[in-house]
């Protein structure tokens, strides 16, 4: 496994995800990391776009899946993301974390979130 990366921080998107019926009406904001991993030393050679991943096209890409595609799970959320990003792009491993400030729990805390690690199959 390479060892290089692209990873972005903290996407945040307005969407409809969850398992009670307010959150699929009345939506919460959720927050995504990824980091790609991919060997970046053609790019780091020729400082060009083409050789290497384009975040904007995976923001994108990330960006259509979380606002229009709805699930009950943000462990399913996590994992429609890693499946698309690794289908659609040069990298050879991803790690997708979706943050839930919001999620419905009786308590005070920061967020929920998953954290998941996926490798194209070989």
């Amino acid at each position: 496994m390479e060892r290089d990366r692209i990873a972005l921080r903290g996407l945040k998107f307005f969407a409809y995800h969850g398992m009670l019926r307010e959150e699929k009406i009345l939506g919460q904001t959720f927050i995504v990391d990824i980091d790609l991993y991919a060997d970046l030393s053609k790019a780091g050679k020729s400082d060009q776009v083409e050789d290497t991943i384009n975040y904007a096209e995976v923001y994108a890409r990330i960006k259509t899946i979380v606002k229009r595609e709805k699930y009950q799970l943000i462990e399913r959320l996590a994992e429609r993301i890693a499946e698309d990003v690794l289908g659609e792009f040069p990298c050879e491993g991803v790690r997708v974390v979706i943050h839930k400030p919001q999620a419905p729990i009786p308590g005070i805390f920061d967020e929920a979130f998953v954290e998941i690690y996926r490798e194209k199959k070989r």
